[in-house]
């Protein structure tokens, strides 16, 4: 009997912890996925069996901050429309280079004819733009910077944004081309400007605005999903009264209630992470099945 009744306290301990964990189990939501996963759709009359997908841009394009090397949004939208659409296979072709100016991207798109190329061979297109003209402006006129600051270099970089969408169709005039907006990191690196937001936000318009003026051609926002991370926590939030147009707003740091953003790389606090590029493949994979008519569609 001496032997026996350990093993039965051991087994009532056990049988114990068992109901409580069906208990639990049977009372407590179960937590939903983070990202919703890819769904088989049904075979598309008429469709593509192999995609070639050209991304153009900056570092976002070309995944920094992405701690698995594989390259962003790139792959993972890539791997989701090969298995939604049962695609033999999705070609890619990533020029994706971190610290690039539209203006830069501009002259890289003139300059090498092999992104070209593959440009007029493209079903799917993508560019990202936009974060380093914005830093280009900040870093230039930081101790002098207003709202009117930012106004004619906005102007310029919409007219080279233009001219990149331009020059892309005038390759390929069937792809259909999704530009990303940009988002805020900035609130972390410069947090006494507590108007960056607004900026952004006006930045934003102005490269949807572009958009626009094209055929064929869509606006990929991703500012609410990256700046306010993955529980939709507002990145600042700042108790102060709204600047007016001629100045921008600062304040000393104890003014802010600064929340850290699970969306951006963690080295950086500028670039999205693993989460944040899932975020934008989210929702440039959303575009894509609205639009899949535009690059799925045997011509």
């Amino acid at each position: 009997m001496k032997f026996f009744k350990p093993l039965i306290t051991l087994l009532s301990v056990g049988i114990g912890a068992l109901l409580i964990y069906i208990v639990l189990n049977q009372t407590i939501p179960q937590a939903k996925p983070i990202l919703k996963p890819a769904q088989v759709s049904e075979v598309v009359k008429n469709q593509k069996e192999k995609l070639h997908f050209v991304a153009i841009g900056d570092s976002l394009t070309e995944g920094i901050g992405d701690e698995t090397k594989r390259g962003g949004f790139v792959p993972i939208v890539t791997s989701d429309i090969t298995e939604r659409y049962r695609l033999t296979s999705v070609e890619v072709e990533n020029y994706g280079v971190a610290g690039e100016r539209s203006d830069q991207i501009l002259t890289r798109l003139k300059k090498e004819e092999s992104i070209l190329a593959n440009v007029a061979t493209a079903d799917i297109l993508t560019l990202t733009v936009g974060g380093n003209d914005l830093m280009k402006v900040i870093q230039d006129n930081f101790f002098g910077l207003s709202i009117k600051t930012f106004k004619r270099p906005q102007e310029k970089y919409q007219k080279r944004v233009a001219e990149i969408i331009a020059l892309m169709q005038k390759q390929n005039k069937n792809a259909p081309i999704y530009v990303f907006g940009i988002y805020n990191p900035f609130y972390l690196n410069f947090p006494e400007i507590t108007d960056m937001q607004k900026i952004v936000d006006n930045w934003n318009l102005a490269t949807e605005e572009t958009t626009k003026t094209f055929k064929n051609v869509y606006f990929i926002p991703i500012n609410d999903l990256l700046y306010r991370g993955l529980d939709n926590e507002v990145g600042i939030d700042s108790t102060l009264d709204s600047s007016t147009e001629d100045e921008i707003k600062s304040s000393d740091s104890s003014d802010l209630n600064i929340v850290d953003n699970n969306a951006l790389y963690d080295q950086d606090k500028f670039h999205p992470n693993n989460l944040g590029y899932q975020l934008m493949a989210n929702a440039l994979r959303d575009e894509l099945i609205k639009t899949q008519a535009q690059w799925l569609i045997k011509k």
